[in-house]
């Protein structure tokens, strides 16, 4: 996954799901479906602080999926209902190595 691009969400939860696991389990079906969407890791502490990356093929793609209706109306509930904070990287990917797997 070379030259591609990576969107990083920082997170910290509020108390409770109050629908944040549908929500959650929506957007990730409805953002497989984005044209460029190469794909996305998550990860949440004890704490309630999250990291989500989501890959892309290009920074028009992740606009396009920035804009998307359905996107925008689950943005606008984790700011009053899911999230006391975060914040939003987007970075190039230059190159990657791995290990394993």
């Amino acid at each position: 996954m070379t030259s591609c691009y990576a969107v990083i969400f920082t997170s910290t939860r509020t108390e409770g799901d109050n629908g944040y696991a549908e929500a959650a389990e929506r957007m990730a079906a409805l953002v497989s479906e984005q044209p460029g969407f190469l794909g996305v890791e998550s990860v949440r502490g004890a704490d309630g602080i999250g990291i989500t990356v989501s890959y892309w093929e290009s920074e028009a793609a992740i606009l396009v999926w920035r804009q998307n209706p359905e996107h925008r109306l689950i943005q606008q509930r984790g700011r009053s209902e899911w999230y006391s904070a975060f914040h939003t990287r987007v970075c190039r990917v230059e190159r990657e190595y791995r290990f394993g797997q």
